[in-house]
């Protein structure tokens, strides 16, 4: 196993009200656990505000976890010095959603992807334009555009030059935090294909974040669906779409276009209401006030993860009487 993430919590202090602000607490991710195997896309998906970049931030130790285990390759992260550190971020890179805010405006291509080849000491000079060169040509640019800008650049050839320097390091962990949602469908599909394409190549493994179910479905092996810092449902990604077992998975399926859905037909789900907000998070099941299925134990009760004979897992007691044991 490549990565194993364990029990992680992480709560923000921000200051909200008017005219007189307070300080609330706000639970970004409320005890999630996942694993990632060498060569295994794991897809999380979820709507805005429900943790998943803080939890891809976490792994990578860009911010601190409140407790929990972060484990790359056997050695734990959140415990490592600062020299390990270096170490593990060598092989553990990220791709940003907007690849023109991760890149210097006043920076050249060459600098801003060989930046990571000089800060690890693998290489400088022209083994570094070499290598940049290189680079450029993997993710489908040409070799000659090293020495532009990047303004002189779309979206997304701007998104491939971010994949471009991620690559610089041959890690074998590349987190993807909505590295496609702010392209436009087409380039969408172009990038998402340059992914899947480098992952066979290359070996590699991605934690791929994103908010569209269809995206997380095209390139990930396995999917966990969030809601407001939890689990609520894990498994293969086309048997997830098929079948799923939760209803907010059922509501996010709802909400996507139905043409071209591989002729998956099914009865939508519609969560009501808008998503609650993390500094007052509803008791016992944390969609019941969206629920169309809500009774009882919902509204009191957080469901673990049950296990379900077919293999995935629901935070939903709905599926309790059919579950062979708990996971969670």
């Amino acid at each position: 196993m490549l990565l194993k993430v364990t029990d992680i919590a992480k709560t923000f202090s921000v200051r909200q009200g008017w005219p007189v602000p307070r300080k609330v607490a706000v639970r970004a991710l409320d005890g999630i656990s996942f694993s990632v195997e060498q060569g295994e896309a794991l897809g999380v998906v979820g709507e805005s505000g429900c943790g998943k970049s803080t939890a891809a931030r976490v792994v990578l130790r860009l911010i601190t976890a409140d407790r929990g285990h972060v484990v790359f390759d056997g050695e734990d992260v959140l415990a490592a010095s600062p020299a390990r550190m270096r170490a593990l971020r060598r092989r553990m890179q990220i791709v940003f959603q907007d690849p023109f805010s991760s890149l210097n405006p006043r920076m050249r291509i060459i600098e801003s992807v060989g930046e990571p080849l000089v800060t690890h000491g693998i290489a400088t000079g022209a083994a570094k334009r070499a290598r940049v060169c290189e680079l450029m040509e993997l993710v489908g640019l040409s070799a000659s555009d090293v020495d532009r800008y990047p303004h002189q650049f779309s979206g997304g050839q701007a998104q491939r030059i971010g994949i471009a320097r991620a690559l610089a390091t041959n890690p074998d962990l590349i987190v993807c935090d909505e590295a496609v949602s702010s392209l436009d469908v087409s380039v969408q599909a172009q990038v998402l294909n340059l992914l899947k394409r480098l992952q066979q190549e290359l070996g590699l493994s991605y934690l791929f974040i994103a908010h569209d179910l269809n995206v997380v479905r095209y390139l990930s092996d396995r999917v966990y669906v969030m809601y407001l810092g939890r689990i609520v449902e894990v498994g293969p990604s086309e048997t997830l779409m098929a079948q799923p077992q939760h209803p907010y998975t059922e509501a996010l399926i709802g909400s996507i276009a139905t043409a071209g859905t591989s002729g998956i037909r099914r009865r939508r789900i519609v969560a009501r209401g808008e998503v609650p907000s993390p500094s007052r998070p509803p008791s016992g099941c944390h969609f019941h006030p969206r629920c169309p299925k809500v009774f009882d134990p919902c509204r009191t009760q957080s469901p673990p993860l049950y296990r379900l004979p077919d293999g995935q897992l629901s935070a939903c007691h709905l599926r309790a009487e059919i579950a062979e044991g708990q996971d969670g």
